[in-house]
């Protein structure tokens, strides 16, 4: 029982915050402030904390934003990899990405929205965004091959249609709140009315 205290309490640091509280603390102020006007001693304050105190969960504030950045992402290539996203016709399987991408979107808002706002002024950045380029070739694959099966209009460019999906979806995080009255669902439903009927 001791034994088992001790292990949570090493693995909790200070009290009151794992790496994940630290981490979501850190991801609001980045959306708040942007990453390069954040400070590891801003976010010590913000916590209560001290500096050392937040280098005993991670070594420096790049690594905060690659794990915040993976949160988003990963979420993000796993639709891609669902059985429901790689068997199936193309328009089926273009539909349920982004389904789950708005899911993905709703549930991890925040990380999301920080996703979208790097420019790739560090090697983290220029990771993250070969990632989503990645992605988004994907969803341009898929959108092509929907056209190609009848399933969507054959007069648009594929990575522009994969660009203007993702654009819609991109926007929510500019008002969408979880706590609001339209559901995940709900905006799904209204995104791929729009885009495949």
């Amino acid at each position: 029982m001791t034994e088992t205290l001790r292990s949570d309490a090493l693995r909790r640091g200070r009290p009151g915050y794992d790496q994940r509280g630290i981490l979501e603390v850190a991801v609001a102020a980045f959306n708040e402030h942007g990453y390069d006007a954040t400070s590891i001693g801003m976010l010590a304050d913000r916590l209560g904390l001290s500096k050392s105190a937040i280098y005993h969960h991670v070594a420096s504030k790049d690594e905060l934003l690659g794990l915040a950045l993976d949160e988003a992402l990963d979420g993000l290539e796993g639709v891609l990899r669902a059985p429901e996203a790689t068997t199936g016709a193309a328009s089926d399987r273009l539909a349920f990405v982004l389904r789950g991408a708005v899911r993905v979107l709703a549930d991890r808002l925040p990380y999301v929205t920080l996703l979208l706002r790097v420019r790739g002024n560090t090697d983290v950045e220029r990771a993250a965004l070969a990632r989503r380029r990645a992605f988004d070739h994907a969803v341009a694959e898929l959108v092509a091959e929907a056209r190609a099966e009848g399933s969507l209009r054959t007069d648009a460019d594929p990575a522009v249609v994969a660009r203007l999906l993702f654009g819609m979806i991109n926007s929510l995080t500019e008002w969408y709140t979880p706590a609001g009255p339209l559901t995940p669902d709900d905006l799904a439903d209204t995104i791929l009315a729009l885009a495949l009927r």
